[in-house]
């Protein structure tokens, strides 16, 4: 079978929509996930719209359910004999200070964002190894490489999955598997908004930050936001390249958050966050 297969997480909105979209659009049959086919309008309309509704094959899966996973892979794998690229995208942030956050709330953060990611891993390698070649594309965060106020869990859920990632990548470099880790900046996507999850601290308002967190609010609603359908090209080009870096920044604000951390004294950004995040 000639045709290339695409594995998508995430796929209802933001980066996992449009990267399902563009994958198609490049000629590769694709395994759309999503936890929700309630959801799958925005999808089936992008779809449409660009003419690749026969490109897709859209499915139920919530990563957070590992028992499902290796059945769901399995599948895909009879269905279409194969499996070339895997986007693991899926995933939420927690908003909170992290004096504020509960252990509950933060095994929830790694349950998707890191475990999920794992799972969808380990359930494909098998594939990937009998063939000696594919791509696994981990959809990470300029938040995997520095930290950010306000997003503690979210922050260390990407740096897990950024130190688990670079170690997978040199155990399976030499079987032909290429594992790669995109790191977007701010872009406009549900994780801010429809698939964010505030704290319950923050929630009902007990948080001591809750000034702090008020104007750090009104600040961050002041960035630009960019189309996430950069991050969606990135993904596609990966997929295409034979030979992928470890590592693909996404982004001005993300090349400028690295470009700080790797050249200023710490104690010299810890006064530029505060006062540009109000929270001095």
């Amino acid at each position: 079978m000639s045709e290339k297969i695409a594995v998508i997480t995430g796929t209802s909105s933001g980066i996992g929509l449009l990267a399902a979209v563009e994958l198609a659009k490049g000629g590769y049959k694709v395994v759309a996930s999503m936890r929700d086919l309630g959801r799958r309008d925005r999808l089936d309309q992008a779809a449409s719209a660009a003419g690749i509704s026969g490109q897709l094959d859209v499915r139920r899966l919530n990563v957070a359910e590992f028992d499902t996973i290796p059945a769901f892979m399995d599948a895909v794998v009879r269905d279409y004999g194969r499996i070339d690229v895997l986007v693991n995208n899926a995933g939420f942030a927690v908003a909170g200070f992290a004096e504020d956050m509960k252990l509950d709330e933060i095994r929830l953060q790694f349950e998707t964002n890191f475990f999920g990611h794992v799972a969808m891993t380990q359930a494909v390698l098998p594939t990937l190894r009998r063939q000696r070649s594919g791509h696994i594309i981990m959809v990470s965060s300029i938040s995997g490489l520095h930290g950010a106020v306000a997003t503690s869990s979210y922050a260390a859920s990407k740096h897990a999955l950024e130190g688990w990632s670079e170690s997978l990548r040199l155990e399976v470099n030499a079987l032909g598997i290429k594992v790669v880790l995109v790191e977007p900046g701010a872009f406009q996507t549900d994780i801010w908004t429809r698939n964010a999850h505030l704290g319950q601290k923050t929630v009902d308002g007990t948080s001591p930050n809750r000034e702090r967190g008020a104007r750090m609010r009104d600040q961050v609603q002041k960035l630009r936001k960019r189309d996430p359908i950069a991050v969606a090209r990135v993904i596609a080009k990966i997929a295409r390249e034979p030979n992928p870096k470890l590592r693909y920044v996404v982004g001005p604000d993300a090349h400028m958050q690295l470009w700080m951390k790797r050249l200023l004294p710490w104690k010299w950004e810890e006064k530029l966050v505060a006062r540009a995040l109000k929270i001095d």
